[in-house]
């Protein structure tokens, strides 16, 4: 073997790779984003969990793929480690798919229409027709079906070219020793691990050894311990992927190198022991790479049975191995959802982004009402307690920022362009709502440190005044969680009562000065407060506005602000008439 077939079986090992990621990115975009919704929500027994796992890794033709989006569900709290551990399973047996894909490699053609039937035919033709699909259907879909045809071709032609390239090893004796050192179990499984290692796909490197059976050197002995190594080398990306997960996204990563070692003791052990015993009579047998295909699918197939009654003492032992490093805050449990992993899978990423604003909003309005109940009952630990969960609206706002960001740059529908949208727009609108609570709870530090009392008129104003704010909050945060536009609707002429509300309040504050129940240090603080809540219903505004303005097919908040005070329609009228009689301000 010179130089060139060096370079050949390279570029063959290129193009093989590219075509089964391509291949795959295809497959995975073809499915849409239900894949991974259906692993989430359907793995609630062990059984489901290996069928899905088997099923959703035959179609995406990546065991590290499903396992690394396993981690990020664990890592994210959507799954727990005993759920995952079936999906793993079925990770490990779904990944043999690939190596009967290339058994397609081996078809051989006749004369006449029976060529058509050929490996070099059956890629050109799929070839063709992936290359006219990407390059002129203006469909999406379609664009996706050729790029997995053009996947599939790429493949086929980097097998055949690393069995070209591979093909004079059967006249070489350098080659044929080397195997033989293979067929020692310890030397055969090291080899076959740190291979695939190396390449970092399973699939890539049993289709390397189906490349090499192709000069019909490889036998069952050589086979057997490579096959055992590249089992356990597959791990080696999963493991990788879990570096920066919580506990729990490391044991899950964890099982799958401990599966695939347990599957190599005990097969290993059983079937060396036996020949030890009875000494096989087809070690020395000629392998091809359908052969090859079943022999991996046969190895993960019987440690995937063998193991799968045991999910729980995997899971103990995967417990033990990694133990637990205390509890978490419940906002680094949100954090923790803004898995990474997750970006490129759309729709996970977008629900983990929906719970981490939903909650985003919960704490914003629980901290603008203890701000609110400061004024009147101050404490010093409960004001450093809004000041700590200001920190964490803040850190919400930007790792949700950074996430979404990064998710504007993968391939959206409509659908799902708009949510992204209003989730960008929203964590602005209630980050500045936790800024006036926190403005709102320095006010109240300040009335304590200086001794101020509010006359008895101004505590009233006040009340009715934060009552119409609690409403328009939790009118406008649940509006946007749900999607209410009924709900949304009443936002904007209640914000404009409140924007009545506090005018009025100055004026009255003015009165109260001139005949002293007031003083100007009461009056500076009074109109803080004025500010900051008058804000809050400005951005609770927005926030109803985004909601309705994201239903339609175009996000403008101005120009639907001007159109709607200027129709007054959607009931705007009565519903502001409604709040400026409930929230009228008590008689003097």
């Amino acid at each position: 073997m010179d130089l060139s077939n060096l370079i050949a079986l390279l570029g063959g090992v290129a193009l093989f790779l590219f075509g089964m990621t391509l291949m795959g990115d295809g497959l995975k975009k073809v499915a849409g984003n239900k894949l991974e919704l259906v692993l989430y929500k359907l793995s609630s027994s062990p059984m489901k969990g290996v069928l899905l796992g088997t099923g959703v890794t035959a179609i995406i033709q990546s065991s590290s793929a499903t396992s690394v989006m396993v981690v990020g569900f664990v890592n994210s709290g959507m799954m727990k480690v005993r759920q995952a551990i079936g999906i793993v399973l079925g990770a490990i047996l779904g990944t043999s798919i690939t190596g009967w894909i290339i058994c397609l490699s081996d078809l051989q053609g006749g004369s006449g229409w029976v060529s058509l039937l050929s490996t070099s035919t059956l890629t050109g033709v799929v070839a063709v027709v992936g290359i006219l699909l990407r390059m002129f259907s203006r469909s999406q879909g379609k664009q996706h079906v050729g790029d997995i045809l053009l996947g599939f071709a790429v493949l086929m032609f980097g097998m055949q070219t690393m069995s070209a390239s591979v093909s004079p090893l059967r006249e070489s004796q350098a080659f044929l020793d080397l195997l033989t050192t293979f067929s020692n179990p310890l030397l055969g499984i090291l080899v076959g691990m740190v291979f695939t290692c190396v390449l970092q796909s399973a699939s890539a490197a049993v289709g390397i050894l189906q490349a090499l059976a192709s000069t019909g050197v490889i036998t069952f002995a050589v086979a057997y311990p490579l096959t055992m190594g590249i089992a356990i080398g597959a791990a080696l990306p999963v493991l990788l992927s879990s570096l920066g997960a919580n506990i729990d996204g490391k044991r899950t990563a964890f099982v799958y190198l401990l599966i695939d070692v347990l599957g190599v003791v005990i097969w290993g052990s059983v079937f060396y022991a036996v020949n030890a015993a009875v000494h096989f009579s087809f070690l020395e047998t000629v392998l091809s790479s359908m052969n090859i295909a079943l022999l991996n699918t046969l190895f993960r197939l019987a440690t995937v049975v063998v193991l799968t009654p045991f999910i729980g003492l995997l899971e103990r032992m995967v417990c033990r191995l990694l133990p637990n490093r205390g509890p978490v805050g419940p906002e680094e449990e949100d954090f923790a959802r803004l898995e990474s992993r997750f970006i490129q899978h759309p729709a996970l990423a977008i629900e983990q982004s929906r719970q981490a604003v939903e909650n985003m909003a919960g704490e914003a309005r629980a901290n603008l009402e203890d701000a609110y109940y400061l004024i009147h009952d101050y404490q010093e630990k409960k004001f450093q307690f809004v000041l700590h969960r200001e920190d964490i609206i803040d850190k919400y706002e930007d790792k949700l920022g950074s996430y979404l960001i990064q998710l504007t740059g993968k391939e959206l529908t409509p659908q799902q362009n708009k949510t992204v949208t209003k989730y960008l727009h929203a964590i602005g609108d209630l980050e500045r709502i936790g800024d006036h609570a926190m403005n709102i709870a320095e006010c109240a530090k300040e009335i304590e440190e200086k001794g101020i009392v509010f006359s008895h008129e101004a505590d009233r104003e006040l009340s009715t005044l934060f009552s119409a704010v609690q409403e328009i909050t939790h009118d406008a945060i649940t509006a946007f969680t749900t999607g209410d536009l009924a709900l949304a609707y009443r936002v904007e002429p209640l914000e404009e009562v409140i924007d009545a509300l506090c005018d009025e309040m100055k004026l009255h504050h003015v009165d109260r000065l001139q005949q002293g129940i007031c003083t100007l240090h009461q009056g500076f603080v009074f109109n803080d407060l004025l500010t900051n809540f008058e804000r809050v219903s400005d951005h609770c505004s927005n926030l109803a506005v985004a909601t309705i303005e994201l239903e339609s097919d175009s996000f403008d908040p101005h120009q639907y602000m001007i159109s709607l005070k200027a129709a007054r329609s959607h009931g705007f009228d009565q519903y502001y008439e409604e709040y400026r009689r409930k929230f009228s301000l008590p008689e003097g």
